[in-house]
């Protein structure tokens, strides 16, 4: 992982690039790198943001391979090679975009077109030529200007440490495709500069000219050229086929794309789970889409209540029928529909809970007057923070929890958000929530009802499990579950129910023709009677995992319905490989929509992943004469390299994983920790040759007692690097969730603060075992040191996918103790001198 080549100066060279120019190369390319996971989450799905960093390092890896056999070519012509190079990441950033989105690639297709996958090598190839081009501006500066390494990688690191923050910033000013537009700008800019530095009249005509084409990049261009086309699969692009339905207003941020839409032929009637029984026509409705999907609608309020009574017949206003005016906390409140429910039942205080601010504005200002200005209601507070944040910073009790629905059936049901975190669905949530409920209040979940059950059953054992750690005896006695035609509604009581208020329960169902699947002492005959299904799935279900044979049932299941937990927060990831032959059998048959498609996708990337970092890193070396040494140690080293490269992606990914519900949001969680890592591990980096020194002293002295350490015999500087790492990393994994429990309810300004300087020790120490082991092996088998890059470079692209396949299977506890092990075994294999080193 971010591996450089370095190598003798033995040509002279007659100017330089200023430090600026890498900076800024550097910052477009991170700047792109984040970019690509907020693009990718809009015009397509959250399973292809992972793949961003990947690419990156594919491009990085290529481009490290290159140098090695071309820079003595390229030397002679550095400033030339350098301008060249930056502008073609400028060009080549928003040209394979613009091409990516007219390639016909469908995720949703994949189950029934098994050929679409050849489009994620093209996906592949498109997105890592601009890193490519990156890479070598600053690999080449690294191999032509060996003794100001220190100088160009601190401007390096400063660079791209800048861009992973500063285009979270920007999306708050900017729509994704300005973005897009502007990092390549970065690559022109820093092309500008560099050839300024060129001898003779060249620089009086060519620096101005790339300044000029950055101008053009970002005013002249077509809009069309990088206009966002999302999948014709998202509820935005099906929504918007319906006969006069226009896009009346859109909003962009780090935290989603808010389109806002008006369908005035065919009126929009949102109300998940509404009974059959209803007979009051919903009000008018807007939708806002987030990232073109999750539907919200803002619903037309003039402040009375007979027009929202709608609301009453769905599954969602259960706990309603149990309280009398509640204190109601809502968790993602959305566009406001759950808050009408909320004062339709006369609620005096309504805490709303809304991560995206320019969510608040649209109900608050853009559209506050069809809203009815309900978020500035004085029954209504409004707060701007994250679910779990709020509820952890709180000391406040609520009569009833509600975490409404708001991603869509098509999404949930087709698999689309298999890969993503959701911290508000585990177990460790649930023990939140329930410590915020007065006595006798509820928890109230809403979910969309897919058959075979997964959602909602995945619910019930998360509550079960989140009730028995708490010590709470009879957790079953406290549970209640419904199921419209649609959807399903889970209430957890902090407390047994009563006779009265399951008899309340069946008649709110009966009432509006909803079916029970579950209340204490309930029969299986009283299940299944309005909405039938081929058996009482649900009641069935339920029972099973109240039962003695929980564990069997969890394991025998089609669907992985265990509970999530923040250290396994996939929550919508219901595969089980074992499932798979049946499924794909049943694919034929109608049954795609039970394939959960990711994880196919995840599989077939990480197959074209390998396959192409061997063509593109290894393979050229290889091809083109980069041979091994005589060197005993190939082997020694191959491993080595190998190891260190997973075991710095697995840290990397899990620590992003991690920092997600400290930081409220993958976006920012990406950005700081990718900042973090790339500034202090390449302080650590440029603090290693400090350590060898030191350790080389400590070898050398005489006797023990001149040693400042007294081992039984010396400890070298890799043993020590290594060693910090493993200490530092254990340590978090024991203190990093209490400390994130007590901090999460700061603003965001001090929380990016508190992770970078959690972030920095063990991405100090992380920086110098690459650094540490390229100089022995450059010392001693320098024929080597390419291949040690390779290596390492092909490592780096596999691990980013590979540590979200043990995260989704094993947990990040356990990704971040595979690393611990594979920084061991690095430790090991070079523990002994290489042949070299022994001459």
């Amino acid at each position: 992982m971010g591996s450089r080549i370095a190598c003798e100066d033995k040509t002279p060279v007659r100017s330089s690039t200023p430090p600026v120019a890498i900076s800024l190369v550097s910052a477009g390319a991170l700047a792109y790198e984040v970019l690509l996971i907020r693009i990718f989450s809009i015009v397509q799905w959250h399973h292809f943001a992972y793949m961003a960093i990947s690419i990156a390092l594919l491009g990085y890896g290529a481009s490290g391979s290159f140098l090695a056999l071309f820079q003595d070519r390229l030397r002679h012509r550095f400033i030339t090679v350098f301008a060249v190079s930056a502008a073609l990441f400028g060009v080549s950033a928003v040209a394979g975009f613009a091409v990516a989105q007219r390639l016909p690639f469908n995720a949703l297709a994949v189950i029934w077109e098994p050929q679409q996958l050849f489009y994620l090598p093209a996906y592949y190839l498109l997105f890592a030529i601009p890193f490519f081009c990156a890479a070598t501006c600053v690999g080449l500066a690294f191999a032509v200007f060996p003794h100001h390494i220190g100088r160009i990688y601190r401007y390096d690191m400063v660079g791209a440490g800048t861009g992973a923050l500063g285009i979270v910033a920007m999306l708050f000013w900017l729509f994704p495709p300005a973005a897009l537009r502007l990092t390549g700008v970065l690559g022109f800019l820093a092309a500008s500069l560099a050839s300024y530095q060129e001898p003779g009249v060249k620089r009086l005509w060519r620096s101005p000219a790339y300044l000029v084409a950055a101008a053009l990049l970002y005013w002249a261009i077509p809009g069309s050229w990088t206009a966002l086309r999302l999948s014709e699969y998202k509820e935005l692009e099906q929504a918007l086929l319906i006969p006069g339905t226009e896009v009346v207003h859109e909003a962009s941020s780090p935290l989603g794309l808010l389109t806002v839409i008006r369908s005035p032929v065919i009126p929009l009637r949102y109300a998940p789970g509404l009974s059959l029984n209803d007979i009051v026509e919903p009000p008018p409705q807007l939708g806002i889409f987030t990232d073109g999907g999750g539907v919200s609608p803002i619903t037309y309020f003039d402040g009375r209540l007979e027009p929202i009574a709608f609301l009453d017949d769905t599954s969602a206003a259960l706990p309603y029928s149990l309280v009398e005016r509640p204190h109601v906390l809502i968790i993602g409140a959305g566009g406001g529909l759950d808050v009408l429910l909320a004062l339709y039942h006369r609620a005096p205080q309504i805490d709303v809970v809304e991560l995206n601010p320019q969510m608040i504005g649209l109900v608050r200002k853009d559209f506050g007057d069809f809203a009815g200005r309900l978020y500035d209601r004085p029954e209504v507070r409004v707060h701007l923070a994250e679910g779990r944040g709020f509820v952890a910073g709180s000391s406040q009790r609520y009569d009833v929890i509600h975490l409404p629905l708001l991603d869509s059936f098509a999404a949930a049901g087709a698999g689309t958000v298999s890969l993503t975190e959701s911290y508000i669905y585990t177990v460790e949530a649930f023990e939140d929530y329930f410590r915020h409920l007065r006595p006798g209040g509820f928890i109230a979940i809403t979910r969309w009802l897919n058959l075979p059950p997964r959602d909602s059953l995945k619910l019930f054992a998360t509550a079960l499990t989140a009730l028995e750690r708490m010590g709470v005896a009879g957790a079953e006695r406290r549970l209640a579950l419904i199921r419209s035609w649609s959807t399903t509604t889970l209430l957890i009581k902090n407390g047994a129910l009563s006779g009265a208020e399951i008899a309340k329960i069946r008649a709110f169902a009966a009432e509006r023709s909803f079916d029970l699947a579950y209340y204490p002492g309930m029969s299986r005959e009283e299940a299944n009677r309005y909405n039938l299904l081929d058996q009482p799935y649900l009641f069935d279900g339920a029972t099973a995992l109240i039962g003695p044979e929980r564990a069997s049932f969890l394991a025998r299941y089609k669907f992985d319905v265990s509970p999530a937990t923040d250290d396994r927060p996939y929550f919508f990831d219901f595969f089980k490989w074992r499932a798979l032959p049946e499924l794909l059998e049943r694919r034929s048959l109608g049954g795609a929509a039970l394939l959960d498609w990711g994880y196919l996708i995840v599989m077939s990337t990480l197959v074209q992943a390998v396959v192409l970092s061997l063509l593109l890193i290894l393979a050229p070396l290889r091809l083109y004469g980069a041979t091994f040494t005589s060197s005993a140690d190939r082997w020694r080293v191959a491993a080595y390299f190998l190891t260190i490269g997973l075991a710095f992606l697995f840290v990397e990914m899990a620590s992003i994983q991690h920092f997600i519900l400290f930081l409220s949001h993958p976006i920012y969680a990406t950005a700081v920790v990718l900042c973090g890592f790339l500034v202090f591990a390449g302080l650590g980096s440029g603090f290693s040759p400090r350590l060898a020194a030191w350790a080389e002293r400590q070898r050398t002295a005489p006797t023990a007692k001149e040693r400042r350490w007294r081992f039984r015999r010396p400890v070298g500087a890799l043993d020590l690097a290594i060693g910090g790492i493993v200490v530092v990393a254990l340590l978090y994994l024991f203190l990093l969730p209490p400390l994130f429990r007590s901090l999460v309810a700061l603003p965001d300004a001090p929380r990016i603060a508190i992770a970078l300087l959690l972030i920095a020790p063990l991405a100090f120490c992380m920086g110098m075992p690459f650094p540490l082991a390229l100089s022995r092996v450059a010392a001693s088998a320098p024929g080597l040191v390419p291949w040690a890059w390779g290596v390492n470079g092909c490592a780096s692209v596999l691990s980013a996918i590979l540590a979200m396949l043990l995260a989704m299977n094993i947990g990040f506890t356990w990704v971040m103790l595979i690393a611990m092990g594979l920084y061991l075994v690095a430790a090991a294999t070079l523990r002994a001198p290489l042949a070299g080193e022994r001459a």
